[in-house]
């Protein structure tokens, strides 16, 4: 079968997004895999199959680059309401989304060709599941945040998240006992006044540019702590997103972008 894909990008954080209410795929976990190998494949963070919903707008599922479904992707959400809305699959700019992690509401901000430059997602709320976790990985002792986001973030405070051996440190934490379902790894350190540099480890694709939910758990983590005041700004490698933190709920508003279309036999 020949399947057509689009190639989108949210901050450097990259997947291939299928529209699912057109072609049907059968086993999206191996399809991943393989369109996601940067050598042998398309290219990417993972796989996002865009599907009819019963209960909002549109659905998403997604699918790391090792094959494993995750619950939700920030970057991706955004992604889809560029996606949906310049495809011409609706013409709505408040649209909902279904997701593992429950309903996503997103608003669309115009682009001045009309099409879609931002989008600000209501992620809905967090909960922090425990403070000042420490335990030893890769040699070291590293103490931090446990927040679930609609998935499960370990957010490290540290003096110079550029100093952290992130291929080292993020997949022995992302694989450690304490975390049977494995997790995010987001090491993190006060870049100014409201603004935070973050670098991640995700689960299941290793080392990525930017991750949404990521972005998320680091600024409910902080505000929660007194380190930073919401609104903030999280830096990350591959841009910056604006997170609010009000009332136990999280906003997020970024950029995503269309990198090509392209089509591939499967």
């Amino acid at each position: 079968m020949k399947l057509e894909f689009t190639k989108m990008e949210g901050l450097g954080n990259d997947y291939i997004y299928v529209d699912a209410g057109r072609f049907q795929i059968s086993d999206p976990a191996s399809l991943s895999i393989r369109l996601s190998d940067r050598h042998f494949g398309i290219g990417g963070d993972g796989l996002v199959l865009i599907g009819p919903s019963s209960c909002a707008d549109f659905s998403m599922r997604m699918f790391n680059a090792d094959g494993s479904e995750g619950r939700m992707c920030g970057n991706a959400v955004r992604c889809i309401g560029k996606y949906v809305y310049e495809r011409g699959l609706t013409d709505k700019r408040e649209l909902t989304l279904e997701t593992l992690s429950g309903l996503k509401q997103l608003t669309l901000h115009p682009s001045p060709d009309g099409g879609v430059e931002s989008v600000t997602v209501g992620m809905g709320g967090f909960v922090i599941e425990q403070k000042d976790l420490a335990l030893e990985a890769a040699g070291k002792r590293f103490r931090g945040t446990v927040v679930n986001v609609g998935n499960p973030h370990f957010v490290v405070f540290c003096d110079d998240a550029e100093a952290v051996d992130l291929p080292a440190a993020g997949p022995a934490i992302e694989n450690h006992p304490m975390f049977p379902d494995r997790i995010n790894v987001e090491f993190v350190s006060v870049a100014g006044p409201a603004r935070l540099r973050m670098r991640v480890w995700e689960r299941g694709s290793g080392i990525t540019l930017a991750c949404g939910t990521g972005a998320c758990a680091t600024a409910a983590a902080a505000v929660t702590a007194g380190i930073v005041s919401s609104p903030c700004t999280i830096v990350m490698d591959g841009g910056e997103l604006q997170i609010a933190c009000t009332d136990g709920s999280i906003q997020m508003k970024g950029t995503a972008r269309i990198a090509f279309d392209g089509v591939v036999e499967i």
